[in-house]
């Protein structure tokens, strides 16, 4: 690791332990002081990048004509006025009231560029003068030279830090940075359309900006950002997070399940890539209102769960050449009834192109483990139209501490590169991801691994009962020696046994149904 990503964790760790002191000693819950803090964070780095542009800017003006705010806008940096400036707000004495003071820069920021207007925090009369002044100082503590995106990196730690506070209600805005890492590298978002109706805090179309400027040398180019996320306060947050990152987008509020703001569907569907984590095994949504919604064109589900119902909203968004990366809950690759009947509906129309198996304890709220699905609508025009790419990465991850693990940047692009190798394409090796491929991909090109990938057939995932579990394709590595780790091994076996009671479940579900047929039609 650098020196400087080594100054950037330490910086990040210093920053959160002294907020989170604060945090303890104020009157305010987890879930009511984190976007405060956000948003002084983000007024922070506002601060720094229009430092920087200002500089630049100095002398390029004339006498007839004046630098102002759109020459900022101009270079994607929004304009601060002099009262909305980190400077002004330091340097306010203590028997000033410092909470309104930054909520009228908040509202002054907000005033010069529109697209942030009711986004930014406006409650820190919350909190007294002294914590107030404890957090700017804390903020001003940042340094001004660390490289490249630090700030953004520190935003979006901040995030994962209060996902992990926040408990359960935290997994609504935020999903694992090396995640998200994984769909955008076997997606590829070089260009085009990217939606994610589902997008809680933006951390999506985060690492999608971050791949192109990354592949820029290869084609890369801009992309339009389009999300849509049902709770008001998320969706400010996602605000936030783009505009830190120097990003913009239109982001709407809206339950997804009855409203798609984005018309995602016309002309057959819109979208070039779609990414979403969206919320699991949710019940209790009105199917009455659904059922003339063309989103929904390969059936309503009967059980009263949403994940199926994702899952085509996922896929009717894209074009004919679309990409769709996104989470789902274990159970949705074996689901029965049915589910059944449209996960082969979608198999069948060759839109499934890569399934990933994930190991337990990689988000901060749940330990559960998850399958990552990617659909590609072009790959019925391929070599590869009736395959699928089943890899199971249940094996692959770095333990952060004892309760969560997460993938390495050489270890994402590892993962990656196996899509890469199935579909033809060149890896990459900006990680160092390529070098790994050696081991059991000397060749250069795909194949079969056990314990790891396989690339099965239409007719091999008919024999499964159209399965889409990685786990029945993949098989087992050969067995290294046992390393005693009995907590792990519980944890997988854990897993086996959830898969097995939610399958007797259905049995249970489906014998009574059929029990009631009989009964009624012998009346």
């Amino acid at each position: 690791m650098s020196q400087n990503n080594n100054n950037n964790n330490h910086i990040e760790a210093r920053l959160w332990d002294a907020a989170d002191e604060l945090r303890a000693n104020s009157k305010l819950k987890a879930s009511e002081y984190s976007v405060p803090v956000l948003g002084l964070i983000f007024l922070r780095y506002a601060d720094y990048r229009f430092s920087v542009a200002e500089k630049e800017l100095t002398g390029l003006g004339t006498g007839r004509r004046k630098i102002g705010p759109a020459d900022y806008q101009a270079r994607g940096i929004m304009y601060l006025p002099d009262e909305a400036r980190f400077s002004s707000l330091l340097q306010l004495p203590e028997v000033e009231n410092i909470g309104m003071a930054i909520n009228d820069a908040m509202r002054a920021i907000e005033s010069e560029n529109p697209d942030l207007k009711d986004v930014l925090p406006k409650n820190y009369n919350r909190l007294d003068n002294p914590t107030l002044t404890e957090l700017l100082r804390l903020m001003n503590s940042i340094p001004m030279d660390i490289e490249g995106d630090a700030f953004g990196k520190i935003y979006e730690y901040f995030l994962g830090q209060f996902a992990m506070s926040e408990g359960q209600k935290g997994g609504e805005f935020f999903t694992p940075t090396c995640i998200v890492k994984l769909i955008v590298g076997i997606i590829e978002p070089f260009r085009g359309r990217i939606h994610d109706p589902a997008c809680g805090s933006g951390g999506m179309f985060v690492q999608s900006a971050r791949f192109v400027e990354e592949h820029r040398e290869n084609g890369g180019s801009a992309i339009s950002i389009y999300g849509q996320e049902r709770v008001s306060e998320t969706v400010r947050l996602a605000k936030m997070n783009l505009a830190v990152h120097g990003l913009g987008g239109d982001i709407r509020q809206g339950n997804t399940y009855y409203e798609d703001l984005h018309n995602s569907t016309a002309r057959g569907g819109k979208f070039d890539f779609v990414m979403a984590n969206p919320p699991f095994n949710v019940n209790r949504v009105d199917k009455e209102r659904l059922k003339d919604d063309p989103r929904f064109s390969f059936g309503l589900p009967r059980p009263d769960n949403a994940n199926y119902l994702w899952i085509q909203i996922f896929h009717s968004a894209l074009n004919d050449r679309g990409r769709a990366g996104f989470v789902m809950a274990n159970s949705a690759s074996d689901a029965r009834g049915s589910e059944l009947e449209i996960r082969k509906k979608l198999i069948e129309a060759r839109a499934v192109d890569v399934m990933v198996a994930v190991g337990p304890n990689f988000f901060y709220t749940v330990t559960l483990p998850c399958t990552l699905w990617f659909l590609d609508k072009g790959k019925k025009e391929t070599e590869r139209a009736d395959q699928v790419l089943f890899i199971d990465a249940r094996q692959i991850y770095t333990q952060v501490d004892r309760a969560h693990r997460e993938w390495t940047a050489e270890q994402v692009e590892y993962l990656a590169n196996i899509a890469r190798l199935y579909r033809g394409e060149a890896t990459e090796n900006l990680h160092g991801g390529g070098e790994l491929l050696s081991d059991h991909f000397p060749e250069g090109k795909y194949v079969d691994v056990p314990g790891l990938c396989k690339a099965a057939t239409l007719e091999e995932i008919a024999e499964q009962g159209f399965s889409l579990n990685p786990g029945r394709y993949v098989g087992v590595a050969e067995r290294q020696e046992d390393d005693g780790n009995f907590y792990e091994r519980l944890q997988e076996l854990n897993e086996e046994l959830g898969l097995l009671n939610q399958e007797a479940r259905e049995l249970e579900e489906r014998i009574a149904e059929n029990v009631v047929m009989l009964l009624e039609g012998s009346l």
